[in-house]
């Protein structure tokens, strides 16, 4: 009997192989992507298919840790200054967004005659968006570094946050005989236990985890390093879900704690294959929870409620994206990309079920909605890709750079690009140039420059672009973000090549320094050095007093410099030195050109 029934589970673990194997590469070639062919394989095999399979509820709390391990790997890309500089998307633009949402779904939901706590309920499930396929879908697309993709993780995040607040205020809207239970005194352990949870998480990165990891990594036994990276994952997962929060975010926020480790890019490595086959699992099992019994019931209410949840939560995404000054193109691709409701849709559902905030037939109900909105998504996407070119980057004209091999790559091909590699071409260097501004490429080639589509802080577009050949990287884009983000992973993937990156102002030129780039420049230092030098000249100073006065302000802002590289608790003591001896100047100069006027 124990080895028939090993079998059985063999054949249950070599059938979802299997019907991921078949759906997934089929789906793809047919333009569907990869989410809608695991959500078919598992609607295929699942209890309301053939049946191979009877309770996807089970396979559904497993395959959540492919969530789980797919946030944690967000959050290893996310400093926590990044994290700080995004704050006003996250709790602003996500607060917005979800306030706006939350009404207007309630209303729809009372339009079709239920009741205020079950119409509250089940819009706030709607709400939450889900994170695994909109991620995915970013993913694929190589959108997530991208500023419309960062806003789209910021608003994920924030509701993800949200899930503690709404059980409570499912506990809160309960009726009397619920109620009483929810909310006795043991609602402020718990939420102590939140707070402990959640500091001992903070604690054990700040302090244990680089630690644990430098240990690990002087024993060399690699399988070691990938258990202890599923260990810090699942643990700090457990710790939240312990907690009574979400085990989501308590793997993110290990990866933000760990985003700046040196074995961070290790880590990932070791994740990525157990993140990819959970997060296939996931989609599948969501795929077997779709009731066809119910839909085939109650078709009418089932179909009606996913058109207009979906749509009117698109049209408050376009209209709050549009507030915030999205760009129409963006406004609209954030509305079809997360117009659908969420995993955590399920937990809040089976919440307000136990509360007896809704009835079993809600529950029902609202959870095939929410699937049917999960699987029409990449359907959306999708005809928004082929109806929708007006708003879309026309890739008319545009080629995505394939097996580049020029001896300097330059990333980033606007004004400071431009400029910069007019000493390699000079020199007779072949160059690859790429950029994501498929309107700069354009204009580049009516002026004889090819320049190739590609997204810098992917490592397979550098590889395709010709890094791992080139002698010298030279990224010459506008945002901060990017040129540090797309630094790391030069220094990291391609070591050999001489890296030069264009720096926004003082900060961001530190910080570049500490990720070892072999040259950073300010983006208008040299430019304000020589204007301000022409000021000197204009007070009346000769050639060679102008070259002495901006040669010593020269001296000095690289001592200002090495001074905050390392931290010195006397640079902004210095910063004051050299304002004052400024000031000095000045009004020295202005005395005697005074003098010779008189």
């Amino acid at each position: 009997m124990a080895v028939e029934g090993s079998a059985g589970d063999l054949v249950k673990v070599v059938t979802l192989l299997g019907a991921a194997v078949v759906a997934v590469p089929l789906f793809k070639r047919l333009g569907l992507g990869s989410v809608l062919g695991y959500l078919a394989a598992g609607l295929v095999i699942g209890p309301f298919g053939i049946g191979l399979f009877t309770d996807p509820q089970t396979i559904l709390h497993t395959a959540e840790l492919g969530v789980v391990m797919f946030l944690f790997v967000i959050g290893l890309e996310m400093r926590p200054s990044q994290l700080w500089s995004m704050r006003r998307d996250i709790f602003g633009l996500g607060s917005l967004q979800v306030v706006v949402c939350g009404v207007l779904l309630t209303g729809v939901g009372m339009a079709f005659g239920f009741p205020l706590a079950v119409s509250f309920v089940c819009a706030m499930g709607f709400v939450l968006t889900s994170t695994a396929i909109v991620m995915q879908l970013l993913g694929e697309r190589g959108d997530i570094a991208a500023p419309r993709g960062q806003k789209i993780v910021a608003v994920l995040l924030f509701e993800d946050l949200l899930i503690v607040p709404l059980l409570a205020i499912i506990a809160f809207i309960a009726p009397v005989d619920a109620a009483q239970q929810a909310v006795a005194p043991s609602r402020w352990i718990g939420i102590g236990i939140a707070v402990g949870a959640f500091a001992a998480l903070v604690a054990a990165g700040v302090w244990l985890l680089n630690p644990l990891f430098r240990i690990l990594a002087n024993s060399k036994a690699r399988e070691v390093m990938t258990a202890a990276a599923l260990l810090v994952v699942l643990g700090a997962a457990l710790l939240m879900q312990l907690g009574g929060l979400s085990m989501a975010m308590g793997a993110f926020l290990a990866g933000v704690l760990l985003s700046e480790s040196t074995f961070r890019h290790q880590l990932e490595a070791d994740i990525e294959p157990f993140r990819g086959l959970l997060l296939g699992l996931f989609f599948i099992s969501v795929g077997m929870s779709l009731d066809l019994a119910v839909v085939a019931q109650n078709w009418q209410l089932i179909v009606a409620g996913v058109v207009s949840m979906m749509v009117v939560k698109a049209l408050c995404i376009y209209g709050v994206a549009r507030l915030a000054k999205s760009s129409p193109a963006d406004a609209l691709d954030r509305a079809v990309l997360m117009a659908q409701g969420g995993e955590f849709a399920f937990v809040l559902f089976s919440a307000g079920l136990g509360a007896k905030v809704i009835s079993a037939e809600v529950n029902a109900n609202m959870t095939a909605v929410v699937v049917l909105s999960m699987a029409l998504t990449p359907l959306a996407v999708l005809a928004h890709r082929r109806f929708a070119p007006a708003m879309q980057a026309s890739m008319d004209g545009v080629e995505k750079a394939e097996d580049l091999a020029g001896n300097v790559l330059v990333i980033g091909f606007g004004r400071f690009g431009q400029i910069a590699i007019q000493g390699a071409l000079a020199r007779g260097a072949s160059i690859s140039i790429i950029d994501s501004d498929t309107e700069t490429i354009r204009v580049a080639a009516d002026f004889g420059f090819k320049v190739y589509y590609g997204d810098g802080s992917r490592a397979d577009v550098l590889h395709a672009a010709g890094a791992h050949t080139a002698r010298a990287i030279m990224v010459c884009i506008d945002d901060k973000a990017a040129c540090s983000r797309i630094a790391e992973l030069v220094k990291t993937e391609f070591p050999h090549a001489h890296l030069m990156v264009r720096a926004f102002d003082r900060e961001h030129a530190v910080e570049l320094v500490k990720l070892n780039v072999d040259y950073q420049i300010r983006e208008t230092f040299e430019s304000a050095m020589a204007f301000g030098r022409e000021g000197v000249l204009a007070l009346g100073a000769s050639e060679a007093e102008a070259d002495e006065v901006i040669g010593d302000l020269r001296r000095r802002d690289t001592e200002r410099l090495s001074l905050e590289m390392s931290g010195g608790i006397f640079a902004g003591r210095a910063l004051v030195q050299v304002n004052t001896q400024i000031d000095k100047a000045t009004a020295a100069m202005r005395k005697d050109q005074a003098a010779d006027t008189a």
